[in-house]
């Protein structure tokens, strides 16, 4: 299952003709493991890293966490909190502002639930 992807509030610092919002994704997690999950994910700073700290939709500009503007809604079980990660899907957005401006003939990433693979160790990320 696709999780939801949803673009926010939060701009990106821009580069050249590339600029947009920061797109999010969105994992319902036990009240519980939000912390678990915080510290196994912070050593991963060169790829998604730690959640997002602002945890409330409404202020991500996310208004309906059932209608996602990419990927699938996703159940929330009783105890669960919305939790958000930076998404890959950014860059597209990113490529897709510049391609308007630039007409970029290629470009090569990924699509939401295909990650983009490498053959890069994961200690290279840490």
């Amino acid at each position: 299952q696709n999780v939801l992807i949803s673009p926010n509030l939060k701009q990106c610092k821009s580069s050249g003709h590339f600029s947009c919002n920061m797109v999010v994704t969105y994992r319902p997690i036990p009240h519980t493991l939000v912390e678990k999950a915080k510290q196994i994910t912070i050593e991963c700073k060169a790829v998604h890293g730690p959640p997002l700290d602002e945890q409330d939709p409404n202020a991500l500009g996310i208004k309906d966490l059932h209608c996602p503007d990419f990927g699938e809604p996703v159940k929330a079980e009783t105890g669960d909190v919305p939790v958000f990660w930076p998404c890959g899907v950014t860059c597209i957005e990113a490529v897709t502002s510049a391609r308007k401006l630039q007409g970029f003939p290629l470009v090569i990433t990924h699509s939401p639930g295909h990650m983009f693979v490498t053959d890069s160790k994961e200690f290279g990320y840490k």
